[in-house]
């Protein structure tokens, strides 16, 4: 009795998913985790995120100014180098799951971050590394241009630390086997997104205000020293992190199974599941990750876990001929992901609309907030930022418990139904967007006034579709995390973070691609095409009508894959 007693309150001291404290002791669960240890997350994220964004925001006026660089190229530029941001983190997330685990990796890709943030920031005020200008243009030298651009790609490489692994990293101060823990997962995520806006929020508006009015040097030293303090932050957490274990290099066991699979390819898979390979011990043999139950789906991978004669004979055998069941059901849920992941894209192109066709849009429409006050176009991204902040605090605390009443699920949605929400809605802000594009067209043709830059028609009017795709981002962009990381293997949680966060890189050069068919195409003929220099001689809003469309038939396709999809599940210790 007395042996059983302490084993149960061994189960209730320390965590049951293999994390361990910076001492790389089982993590206790009074003295790490949870919120505690949340807190100095939510901080560096929102730290880091006002840094990126008080230097990415209004980068390409700032190759433009200081660089003389025209509208295409500093503009190609900028979506180069914001893309390479979304591509590091492949980089990153592998490093943390295969060899250096989510606390190093930050910690280490921070430094190089803030370096990056530092060079940027000397470059522009040093007068070595600033180009000289008279009245009207500065003289940059090659060197000058080098410097720049080395930061900006140190960034680019901070970043891909950073992004795939601290909203992991945050989801592991929570025990899954734990349930009221698990239900506090959930509720990290909305914060986690709620902390980025925040972030988000203040460099849109007050560090684009100094770089404009104050000076560049005070624009990205604001930022850098932003970066400084979400180190800070990281570190004075330390104690209360729960680590998870890196669990070696996953594409290796990924390219393990599919050769002994295919090595295996005449081997007949038995009935009972139960004779396939798998370690007898209660833990797996992936380091930081438990094992998975067996799956009825895909079942030729399966034929990885079959033992045969030859491995029998083995005291010890061959991970290229023979696999575990977990192994295997890591693949398993790798495949499973990729249809979601897919179906993504589309919102992705969607939410990149703000910074392209709404800016357009909006620079066609009334600006002025009284007399003498004139807002920039791309300044309404505010109203996407103040609707997340509003939508992340209302999902959490009242949609939330109204939705567990109806549902009986712990988080109200299911993943995937949240996300579902999310596509639907971003549906709504290209029908909303539409719909404001045919008014003002209709406004223009009655009063004949083609030729005018801005028609007398107010820019908030574009309220509505900036705050449709800000509650669209609570539910597909947090519903999206959240679902990377809960399916997702726990030793390749931070490549799955890095895999959700791709759709973004793609979304982009979806809306690119489409951009120049629909140009192609309209302007055949000498005809002046649905996106002209003249926007009051396009047609705007059959693009809207293209993506609303396009937006359709991915929430169809959607529908059919979530209805299929299999969540993955956990082995009970």
């Amino acid at each position: 009795m007395e042996d059983f007693t302490k084993v149960h309150d061994d189960d209730n001291l320390y965590t049951q998913d293999g994390t361990l404290d910076i001492k790389n002791q089982p993590a206790n669960k009074k003295k790490t985790g949870n919120w505690k240890a949340c807190r100095f997350i939510l901080g560096n994220e929102c730290c880091e995120r006002l840094a990126y964004y008080g230097m990415s925001t209004n980068l390409v006026n700032y190759l433009q100014e200081r660089f003389n660089q025209g509208n295409a190229t500093a503009a190609n530029n900028v979506t180069t180098w914001s893309g390479t941001c979304y591509l590091t983190p492949l980089l990153g997330a592998f490093l943390a799951d295969s060899y250096l685990g989510r606390y190093r990796t930050i910690a280490t890709f921070s430094s190089i971050y803030v370096v990056g943030m530092t060079l940027l920031t000397f470059s522009a005020i040093l007068p070595g590394l600033k180009p000289s200008c008279d009245a009207n243009v500065c003289h940059p030298t090659s060197g000058q241009t080098a410097t720049c651009f080395i930061a900006l790609y140190l960034i680019a490489l901070g970043t891909g630390g950073i992004k795939p692994c601290v909203s992991s990293f945050g989801a592991d101060q929570f025990d899954d086997n734990d349930e009221d823990e698990r239900k506090k997962k959930s509720s990290f995520f909305n914060w986690f997104y709620f902390s980025i806006n925040i972030g988000a929020l203040i460099a849109s508006s007050v560090l684009v205000w100094i770089q404009m009015n104050v000076g560049w040097g005070w624009g990205f030293g604001v930022p850098a020293v932003a970066m400084v303090i979400a180190i800070i932050f990281f570190f004075i957490g330390s104690r209360c992190y729960r680590l998870q274990i890196a669990g070696g290099s996953p594409l290796t066991r990924i390219c393990q199974v599919i050769v002994a699979a295919f090595k295996k390819s005449s081997v007949q898979v038995p009935e009972d599941k139960s004779l396939l390979h798998e370690t007898e011990d209660a833990e797996s043999n992936i380091k930081g990750s438990r094992k998975l139950e067996h799956t009825d789906k895909m079942k030729c991978l399966d034929k990885a876990a079959v033992e045969t004669e030859s491995d029998r004979v083995k005291s010890l055998p061959n991970p290229w001929r023979l696999c575990t069941v977990t192994q295997v059901e890591e693949l398993k849920s790798i495949v499973r992901l990729l249809p979601v992941w897919a179906s993504l894209i589309a919102f992705a192109t969607v939410y990149s609309q703000m910074g392209t066709m709404f800016v357009l849009q909006g620079n066609t429409m009334d600006q002025h907030i009284g007399p003498n006050f004139k807002i920039p176009s791309a300044s309404l991204s505010l109203f996407d930022t103040l609707s997340v902040i509003f939508w992340a605090p209302v999902y959490d605390s009242v949609i939330v418990p109204l939705a567990r009443k109806f549902t009986g699920h712990e988080r109200g949605f299911t993943q995937l139904q949240r996300i579902g929400v999310g596509l639907f809605i971003s549906i709504i802000s290209m029908i909303v967007a539409g719909i404001l594009e045919v008014i003002r067209l209709n406004i223009v043709q009655k009063n004949n006034y083609y030729d005018l830059e801005t028609i007398p028609m107010t820019i908030f009017w574009q309220v509505p579709q900036y705050f449709l795709i800000g509650a669209a981002e609570v539910f597909a962009n947090i519903g999206q995390m959240e679902f990377f990381y809960g399916e997702a293997p726990d030793a390749m949680r931070s490549l799955c973070s890095a895999l959700s966060l791709t759709t973004n890189a793609l979304g982009n050069y979806v809306s690119t691609l489409l951009v120049t068919i629909v140009t192609k195409v309209t302007t055949r003929n000498g005809s002046l095409g649905w996106i002209p220099n003249n926007m009051n001689r396009g047609h705007l809003d059959y693009f809207y009508w293209l993506l609303t469309i396009l937006s359709i038939i991915n929430f169809i396709v959607y529908l059919f894959i979530a209805k299929r999809y299999t969540y993955k599940k956990v082995a009970p210790y």
